[in-house]
Parts: C-alpha cells; sequence; structure tokens
C-alpha cells in the first residue's frame, strides 16, 4: 500500500539509509512473489493494515507482491528469548538516525530499486524484514529466522492500496458495482483478457469498473468518456479462469469492488503513441532523483506513478501516460484511465436524525421482502455473516448492499453510487428497495393465486376419488366405466333396434367392458356407443293426415304454388286411406325468388314432421353424405345420421337444398353418393361409413330444390319426381306484397304500430317498373327499402329531442357505455372486458305519435326507390319490319327475346347475297339461325317466285342483350318470322309473341318451359302466343290467371304461323315488293353495259388507224 505521499520528501530521504540493506534481499525473492500472491487473491475478506515504513515508497513504484521468506527447516523450533532479542535490536536500529547521503548515491539507489520494485510488506512482518535480510546488523539473524518459521504458518494477505492513479478501465453493463459485494463478469475481448491475465502474475490485479450509458451495448473497452458513466469502482480480480472454446475466445473474471472512484482521464485503446506519450521507467527514475535531491515541487513529478490528489486542475484534464504500474500494458489495446477517489461526506448519527430513520426502514424493508422471496432472505443471511458490526452502525456499507441487491434501473443505481452524502445514498437505496418489494408482493399475490387454483381442483380431485371409493365400498355407485355402461344399456332398453343393430351393439358394449377408460380405443368405442344410441331407432312421430288443415297451412304460407299443394295434398290422401306412408323424393325446381326453400318448412308444418335442412351446393366430400371411417381422427357421421340424430324420429322432412350446384373433388362424387340416398329402393338399408349399420331411411319425405335440371346427373334425376315452380305474375306478385311482403317488411322497419301506407298503386308500379323478375326476392327488396326510407322521413322529422340519446339508454346500457368509453383498444380486437362492455336490453324503442302519417303511392314512389328501371312494358311498342318477339326460358325464369333482321346493303340486282349472325349466340342457336334462313329462302321461292330479296340481300341477323349468352332450339319459327317479315317488308303485330323450333321442312316441334314463357310474354303485355301443338297439354294446365288476356295459338306447320303473323297478305304485292329496286339497278346494270361496249369499240377503231 502506498502511503509516501502523505510524508514530507526530507524525512522520506533520511530513512533511505535504513532500507537499503532491505532492498537486496527483497530483489533476490522477486521472482516468486507473483505466483504467491496470486494465491492470497481469491480472500473474501477485506482487511486493512497499519502503514509500513515510509522508507519503503522512496522508490516511488505500486506492487502487490508479497514477502519470500527464506525457508528453513520446518522441524527447528524458535526459542522465545532469541525472539525478544530479535526485536529489541529491530527496536534499537530503528532508534538510529540514518547516514548522509550525497545525491550521486541516491540517484543510484532509486534507479536500483526502479528496476526491480519493492513488494508491499505484509502487516506485523516489516520490522523483522530488515533484520532477517542481513541488514546493517547482522547478530539478531537466528532471531530472525525464528520469527519467519511462524509466519510461514499464516496466511500473508495482500494489502490494498489506497491510492491507485491509474487504472486498466472496463465498462459493465445492466447494474454497476458496488464496494465491498462481488460480481462475475465475462470477457469476451481477447486483448482485455490477455490484459487481466498478465495483471494477476504481476500481482497487480486492480481495474476501475465503470457502468455504461447503454443498456443495449456490449463492450469491454471504453473507446470514449461518454459511453459510461465518471463514477465507478476500483476492483480487485479475485479470480480469473477462461471458458468456451479456444475458437470463441472468453474469461470469466470474479471482481471484488473496494471504493468509489471518478475518472479523470482516458486514453482509448485505438490511440496512437502520437496522441499519448507513455511516460518510460527512465524517466521517471531521473524526475524522481531531481525531486528527492531538490525538493521540487508536486507540479514536476510528472513522471512518478503515485498520483497525488493535490495537483492542480489543469493537469487532470491532460491525456493521461503510462504509470509505472500500467506501464506493460501500453501495447495492449485496452482503455486505461486516470481516477481518483471518492469519499464519502462526513455525518454524524446524532445529530442528523433522518439517517438512524432511513436505516431502520431499510432493514423493515429488507425484513418484509425476505418474508416473500427466498432468493432475497439467502443474500441477507450471507451479509449477516459476513458483517460482525451492527447494521445500524455502518449506513455506508447497508445503503451499498441494499443497492446492490436490488432489481432496479441502471440509471437509478448508478445514482445510488454516485451518491456522496449518506443521506442521499440511503434515500435511494431504499427507493430501489422498496420497488423490489413491490416486485415481490405481485409476485407473491400471483404465486398465491394460481397456488390456490391448483390447490382447490387437487383437493376437489382428491375428495371426488375418496368418495368413489367409500361408494364402491358401500355399493352405492360403481366407477365411471360401469355407469358409463349402464346408461348405454338403459337407453338402448328403449329403442327398437333391428337385430343387426342390436348384435353390432351387444358386440361394442363387450368390447367397452374390457377396455381400459386411459386407452385410446376406450373413447372411439364410446363415441360409437354414443351415437349408435342417440338414433331414433323405431320411433316416428304422429303425422297429421288432415287434408283441410294442410290446406290452410300451405294457403297461409304461400300464395299460389298450386302444383306443389296439390302434390302435398295427394301424398296425405294416400297416407290418410293407408295409416302409414313411405318416403319420397320430391324436386322442385324453378328460378330464384318462387318459394322453393320455404315451402319445405310448409309441408313439415302440414304434415307435423320434425324439419331438417342443409345445402349440397359446391358439396365436394363425399364424407359429407355418407360420413367418415371410424379409424379417423375425429370421425363424424354423415348429414343424414346428423339429421335422424337431431329430429329423433325417423320419419323427418330433410330438404336438400341447391341440388343442381353439387361439386366433385378429389374426395369422390357427392351426387353418386346421394343416388343411394335418393333411391326409394335402396334407402330403407342405408349404410353410412361411421355407423357401419343399415339405417332404414324409407320413411324420411325428401324435398330437393334446383334451379335448373340441365346440371343434374340423369341417373339422379331418374329417382326424384319433378315438379316445376314457374315464375309469378303481376296479380300474384301483388297479393304475395300484400299478404306476406308489406307486412313482413313493416315490421322489420320499425314501423309496426305506425301509420305508414303502402298504397296498391304503388305496388303495381314496384312490379312493374323495378321488379319484373319471375320470383319476388327482389320485390321484397324494394317494399323494404320504400319503408326504411319512410323510416329515416319520420325520425328526421320528429328531431333527436323526441327521444335523445341519454334516455334511450337503459341503465344496464349506460353501464355497458361507460366502461366502452374507457376501452381505447383497436376495434379490430376483441377488448378483455368485454363482458362488461355489453347487456341485453342497453336501448328503448322509439315510440312514435298517433299524429304521424305516412302514405307511399304511384306518385311519390320515386322519391323512396329512385327512378324506374323499366319505363315500358315492352322493347318495341311498334315493332318496325324484319323484328318478331320471341319467348326464352332463363333460369330466373321465362324472358321475352326479340329478333331483328335487317339490310346490310341497298338492295340491287347487282348485289350479293349473306347471312351475319350476332347476339352471343350458342351452338345451337346458331343452326336454328341458318335453319331459319333456308325455309325462309324456301318459303319466298315457292309462294313468291317473283320476289328475288333473298337472291340479292345481305342480311344481318341479331338477338338484343349481347352479354347473355342464348342457345336451344326454341327459336325456330321466331328468326324464319323476323327473315320473312324483312324480305316482305310487312310489320308484325308487336303484341305477337311466339315460340318453337322449325326444321327445314317447316315442322313446328315441341319445346319446354311454356309454362315461364307464359308468364313473360303477359309481363311484357303480348295479347297472342304461338307454340307447337305438341305443348296443348301445357297449355292446358297453366293456371287461369297467367292465361287471363292471352290468346294460345297452337300450330303444327309454319303455314300456320305464316297466316297468323301475316293476316290478309296481297301476293301480288308482296311478289313486286322489291321490284323497283331491282328494276333500276338492272337499268343501271345494262347502262354501264353499253358504256363498255362503246368503249371498247372506240379502242378497237383505234388499233385500226
Amino acid at each position: 500500500m502506498v502511503y509516501g505521499q502523505s510524508l514530507p520528501w526530507r524525512a522520506a530521504l533520511r530513512q533511505t539509509s535504513q532500507t537499503a540493506a532491505r532492498y537486496s534481499s527483497s530483489k533476490a525473492s522477486s521472482s516468486l512473489v507473483a505466483a504467491r500472491s496470486s494465491a492470497f487473491t481469491a480472500s473474501p475478506y477485506r482487511v486493512r493494515y497499519t502503514p509500513p515504513p515510509a522508507s519503503l515508497f522512496a522508490s516511488r513504484t505500486f506492487s502487490t507482491s508479497l514477502n519470500r521468506q527464506k525457508e528453513k527447516d520446518p522441524k527447528a523450533v524458535p526459542d522465545p528469548e532469541d525472539a525478544e532479542a530479535k526485536d529489541e535490536a529491530d527496536e534499537n536500529e530503528s532508534k538510529q538516525p540514518a547516514k548522509a547521503k550525497n545525491p550521486q548515491e541516491l540517484a543510484e539507489e532509486l534507479e536500483a530499486r526502479m528496476k526491480s520494485p519493492e513488494p508491499i510488506p505484509s502487516p506485523k512482518a516489516g520490522d523483522a524484514r530488515g533484520s532477517s535480510s542481513g541488514g546493517t546488523d547482522g547478530s539478531s539473524g537466528d532471531n530472525g529466522g525464528k520469527r519467519r518459521k511462524q509466519s510461514e504458518r499464516a496466511l500473508v494477505k495482500p494489502s490494498i492500496p489506497e491510492v491507485y492513479p491509474q487504472v486498466m478501465a472496463i465498462p459493465i453493463g445492466k447494474r454497476p458495482l458496488f464496494p465491498g459485494f462481488y460480481k462475475a463478469v465475462t470477457i469476451r475481448n481477447k486483448e482485455v483478457g490477455q490484459a487481466i491475465a498478465d495483471m494477476v502474475k504481476r500481482g497487480q490485479p486492480y481495474i476501475g469498473a465503470f457502468l455504461l450509458k447503454d443498456d443495449e451495448v456490449d463492450k469491454d473497452v471504453i473507446d470514449d468518456p461518454s459511453e459510461v458513466y465518471e463514477v465507478g469502482t476500483f476492483c480487485q480480480v479475485t479470480s480469473a479462469f477462461p471458458v468456451g472454446p479456444d475458437d470463441n475466445f472468453a474469461m470469466t473474471c470474479v471482481l471484488y469492488p473496494h471504493r468509489r472512484i471518478k475518472m479523470t482521464g482516458l486514453k482509448p485503446p485505438n490511440t496512437t503513441e502520437n496522441g499519448v506519450e507513455p511516460t518510460n521507467t527512465e524517466d521517471a527514475t531521473a524526475v524522481g532523483a531531481e525531486t528527492l535531491a531538490t525538493e521540487a515541487e508536486p507540479e514536476e513529478s510528472k513522471g512518478d506513478v503515485v498520483a497525488s490528489f493535490e495537483e492542480g486542475g489543469a493537469e487532470a484534464q491532460k491525456p493521461p501516460q503510462y504509470y509505472e504500474a500500467t506501464a506493460f500494458l501500453k501495447d495492449r489495446k485496452v482503455s486505461i484511465a486516470n481516477v481518483e477517489n471518492l469519499v464519502e461526506e462526513p455525518f454524524d448519527k446524532k445529530k442528523n436524525p433522518a439517517i438512524p430513520a432511513l436505516v431502520s426502514e431499510i432493514v423493515n424493508t429488507f425484513k418484509d421482502v425476505a418474508l416473500l422471496n427466498p432468493l432475497f432472505r439467502d443474500q441477507i443471511s450471507t451479509f449477516s455473516v459476513q458483517t460482525t458490526m451492527n447494521v445500524g452502525e455502518d449506513p455506508v456499507k447497508l445503503a451499498d448492499f441494499a443497492a446492490a441487491v436490488a432489481q432496479a434501473d441502471s440509471h437509478e443505481l448508478q445514482e445510488a453510487l454516485e451518491a456522496l452524502n449518506i443521506e442521499d445514498r440511503l434515500s435511494k437505496a431504499l427507493l430501489v428497495l422498496k420497488k423490489e418489494l413491490m416486485n415481490a408482493q405481485l409476485q407473491s399475490k400471483i404465486v398465491k393465486e394460481v397456488e390456490s387454483k391448483i390447490q382447490k381442483k387437487q383437493r376437489e380431485y382428491w375428495l371426488m376419488e375418496q368418495m368413489k371409493g367409500i361408494k364402491r365400498e358401500l355399493g352405492i355407485e360403481s366407477d365411471g366405466k360401469d355407469k358409463l355402461i349402464e346408461r348405454f344399456r338403459e337407453k338402448a332398453s328403449k329403442l327398437a333396434m333391428p337385430e343387426a343393430v342390436k348384435k353390432v351393439f351387444d358386440e361394442e358394449m363387450s368390447k367397452l367392458g374390457h377396455l381400459e377408460p386411459a386407452a385410446s380405443e376406450f373413447n372411439v368405442t364410446r363415441n360409437y356407443l354414443d351415437w349408435l344410441t342417440q338414433l331414433p331407432w323405431g320411433q316416428r312421430s304422429a303425422e297429421n293426415f288432415g287434408i283441410r288443415h294442410a290446406r290452410e297451412v300451405l294457403d297461409e304460407d304461400h300464395y299460389g304454388l298450386k302444383d306443389v299443394k296439390d302434390r302435398i295434398l295427394e301424398f296425405i290422401a294416400v297416407g290418410k286411406l293407408r295409416g302409414t306412408v313411405e318416403g319420397k323424393i320430391l324436386c322442385m325446381v324453378g328460378p330464384p325468388g318462387v318459394g322453393k326453400t320455404s315451402i319445405g318448412k310448409s309441408i313439415a308444418r302440414a304434415l307435423n314432421r320434425q324439419y331438417y335442412r342443409f345445402s349440397v351446393g359446391g358439396l365436394s366430400d363425399v364424407a359429407e353424405i355418407k360420413g367418415h371411417r371410424r379409424t379417423y381422427v375425429g370421425a363424424l357421421p354423415g348429414r343424414i345420421i346428423q339429421a335422424l340424430k337431431k329430429c329423433q324420429t325417423e320419419n323427418p322432412l330433410i330438404l336438400i337444398d341447391e341440388v343442381d350446384k353439387i361439386g366433385r373433388g378429389h374426395n369422390g362424387d357427392p351426387s353418386s353418393a346421394l343416388l343411394e340416398l335418393l333411391d326409394p329402393e335402396q334407402n330403407s338399408s342405408f349404410l353410412d361409413h361411421y355407423m357401419d349399420v343399415p339405417v332404414d331411411l324409407s320413411k324420411v319425405l325428401f324435398v330437393c330444390t334446383a334451379n335448373m335440371t340441365d346440371t343434374i346427373p340423369r341417373p339422379l334425376l331418374d329417382r326424384m319426381e319433378m315438379i316445376e315452380l314457374s315464375g309469378y305474375v303481376a296479380d300474384e306478385k301483388m297479393a304475395i306484397a300484400e299478404r306476406y311482403l308489406a307486412p313482413q317488411a313493416k315490421d322489420i322497419s320499425g314501423l309496426k304500430d305506425v301509420d305508414v301506407e303502402l298504397s296498391k298503386d304503388g305496388i303495381v308500379e314496384l312490379i312493374n317498373k323495378y321488379a319484373r323478375e319471375s320470383g319476388v326476392r327482389n320485390l321484397k327488396k324494394q317494399i323494404e327499402k320504400v319503408y326504411r326510407k319512410a323510416a329515416l322521413k319520420i325520425v328526421a322529422d320528429l328531431g333527436e329531442d323526441v327521444l335523445p340519446e341519454s334516455k334511450a339508454l337503459t341503465e344496464e346500457g349506460k353501464e355497458a357505455l361507460e366502461e366502452s368509453e374507457k376501452d381505447t383498444t383497436d376495434v379490430k380486437d376483441t377488448p378483455e372486458n368485454i363482458e362488461k362492455e355489453t347487456t341485453e336490453t342497453p336501448r328503448v324503442a322509439l315510440k312514435v305519435p298517433e299524429s304521424v302519417h305516412v302514405t307511399i303511392n304511384k306518385d311519390n314512389l320515386k322519391d323512396y326507390v329512385g327512378p324506374p328501371i323499366f319505363t315500358s312494358d315492352r322493347l318495341y311498342d311498334k315493332t318496325p319490319a324484319g323484328v318478331a318477339m320471341g319467348l326464352a326460358w332463363t333460369q330466373m325464369g321465362g324472358a321475352a327475346l326479340y329478333v331483328e333482321s335487317i339490310l346490310e346493303n341497298a338492295l340491287s340486282s347487282s348485289s350479293h347475297p349473306g347471312l351475319e349472325r350476332t347476339g352471343n349466340l350458342k351452338a345451337v342457336m346458331k343452326e336454328s339461325a341458318l335453319i331459319a334462313y333456308s325455309f325462309a329462302k324456301g318459303v319466298v321461292a315457292r309462294d313468291f317466285p317473283k320476289n328475288k330479296f333473298f337472291e340479292h340481300a345481305k342480311i344481318h341477323l341479331h338477338c338484343p342483350e349481347g352479354a347473355v349468352q342464348k342457345d336451344g332450339p326454341s327459336a325456330g319459327i321466331t328468326m324464319a318470322t323476323s327473315l320473312l317479315s324483312l324480305a316482305l317488308d310487312r310489320p308484325l303485330d308487336p303484341t305477337i309473341a311466339m315460340t318453337g323450333e322449325l326444321t327445314v321442312t317447316g315442322k313446328v316441334l315441341r319445346i319446354g318451359g311454356l309454362r315461364e314463357k307464359s308468364v313473360a310474354a303477359r309481363r311484357a303485355g303480348a295479347k297472342m302466343i304461338v307454340f307447337p301443338k305438341d305443348n296443348l297439354s301445357d297449355w292446358l294446365e297453366l293456371p287461369a290467371n297467367i292465361k287471363e288476356g292471352i290468346e294460345g295459338k297452337p300450330v303444327s306447320w309454319y303455314s300456320e304461323v305464316f297466316d297468323l303473323v301475316f293476316p290478309g297478305l296481297d301476293k301480288d304485292s308482296a311478289n313486286h315488293v322489291w321490284a323497283k329496286e331491282l328494276k333500276q339497278g338492272k337499268k343501271e346494270k345494262k347502262k354501264g353495259k353499253d358504256v363498255r361496249k362503246e368503249e371498247d369499240e372506240d379502242e378497237e377503231s383505234g388499233d385500226e388507224d
């Protein structure tokens, strides 16, 4: 330890002669000092020693080397009298004055000491060292040898230098180091690790540890003083050992902080010798000799290794120079820092009552944390064992301990380290300790909650097991498996299982009895038995076969649909006669919005059957129909078995919706799976993949729906009874709107008790100009739109003051609104306290006064639904020549299809014939156009031979609405009529519509969809329909309301069509209708020939000349 700084220089010179002899002996033993010093650096205790003689520091060097004692015979026993004599001789020697030496001798002696530094002596052995080394008086050698032998038996611990002005600085992350408390750090920089190893070998294992300002940075050198806090700790490396593989250097160092230090200068690892000039040993020797001889001022000893705290502030700002203790690090890329010790401000506990109060509060907080945190309790126990004094007597160490063990932010711990005022330091330590207490309390609360839940479940489990054991011993209740088997047998006893099913049930029950509940097969068997006992074996609902009741129910729910109602009444009549009915498969085909799906529920209500609906639109997995195999995880039966389980009856009504849109994928063809399901001859023993037992579906009434039959497989279509539903005419739509649509829309819009009236003429206007499709779905949307607009108008006229938001909310709604206003999460995220933000009845409805009255009629209808979509009943009010109105069938119902024919070029005798067809026509319709063109040319050639129209006319035939694909043969007579109308230049009656397939001989063939086409014809305002005679039965079956006002004309040959569309045609005028155009063309042609002939003659005469 260095104490020479506190002595006058003259006293140091006087004592130099007394240490000359000791220097020679210590130099000889310096080679073994470092090895022995490393063994003592691991001591965990901090020991302060009495200052050695000041003459030891005349060399002005630093060393932590230990004394090497001369080895003696371990069997020799020292003489106590000789030891006492030796002590007296040492005392006499120390009292003798030192001999004066000239400056030259002093310089030589100082240089010798600088080359071989003298180790710092251990306490209680410094006085004996001079005599034992053969000093000025050699008579006390024997006594000295005895004392050396006694000192060998005790550990000689190195003293820690009180002044160490220059240290190697390393940055510390996350937490600063506090004096008196060990800390292990990992060094990954190889240069820093090798430097620490060299320091340990040299017996100078001292470094400065400074906290990094950025917690995310991880480094072992300090490149700039601004990267770390200037206040750190002076630490001793007690042990250092490498860890990890050789290619990835890492060293773990255990540091023991001794005191607080402050950085006054820094030499970064990248600084060159031009930036910082390290002082060499020779310069230091020269400067030291000069100082000793002339008693120079402290400012001149810049090469001195003893840092003086009395140096001026100007020199403290200079870059650090290498002192003797760190001179060997000048070539290493490490950080060297000039430091100065920081001393706590003096305090008096008696005069400052805040210090004992803070100490007491820290101790109490320690107790509270120790009760909650076992790890903290162990640290406190270790601290109390190492501290022999009362904790209240040393508030400095107590504050450091509190900050060292508490978890806090790095800047808060650094503030506690930098605090030199004890009261301030205690306050900062108490702050971080209180945070540790809060964290421990929260952690303890969480642990207790978790433990209470676990203990509660464990307690319930053990009590249940004990109760089961007691009941089992008393015979009151069996275990879970026995109870489960008993429950299955009880359910099976109430069912009329077939013999095959009963046999499978017994086998599965036997298997379940031999399986352990923990086995995986146990749950599979249990689920299978659960499904097997939940099917309604032999259970049927009591059907209602009352004809009158069925008719009332069907008429109440649907208007029209006479075919469907008659078929259901027939089904009921058969059941009434037989007492029971077999299941049937009905398929209702019609455009959207005509009531196909809703009629199924009405049929179930009329028959008093359970109702189940599922859609197969887009279905591509056979397992949805026939179930999964039980070998798959999560296997389930098909939708049919699920329907039986839900309905709990063998004779439900199952509606299979969108059967025409069924898909097909890699998992099979569901439409083929429906063949077994919908075949009356096979579904009496339907086999589901999961159940693997035959299930009787012959009592089930299947009702299927489809928009068209083209996409339904033929074998499947053959198994179903088809019922076609055409669209509604205006009268039917009117009745449906008044009975069903308007009341429902009014109720949904909140106007049930409000005087809002939609007049009949308003409904008629909606039907004619806004909703002309076959179904009533669009009409329903328009009516709902009318009532919504009316509701908006009423609320806007009444104003917000009638029912403000504060009165509209219920008490529960107000509470929910307050909770939702506190919620600041995104609307896309569900808040954690959503149950507090919701309630069953958050608002009350607005009661509209009775004085409010709204009427919607034909005049103000456009204010509610906008301008009309259809402005006329048909496309042509007056058709020109070449235009004929045909009828087409679409998925949306029937539609009026016009066929237009025009001349592309002016007709003349020189023009060439041709036919152009447009309108997005498909293959069949293109063939119909060619057939009609050929047939029309034949009619004109046969009946009007002088009409040469088709011989010279280039015709363009078009079907409007080119965006809609058109196909089918039923437009044959319409196209032929359009071409003949153009050829005869005779316009047709715009109220005549026609449909029928035409052959090249003029035969009119049967078509389909006459009902839908008739509805479309009436909607377009047609008064006559021309149709094939083969469809006369379909015409006769049409309801009277559809045929009302329309005259049906069945035809077999086109000649009959010609007479109907061209009545009273004058054949002579028809023969000469284009004669003028063709004659004029002939004159021009003849004149042109004459001109060309004259030109040819002139050319010939010119050649002869």
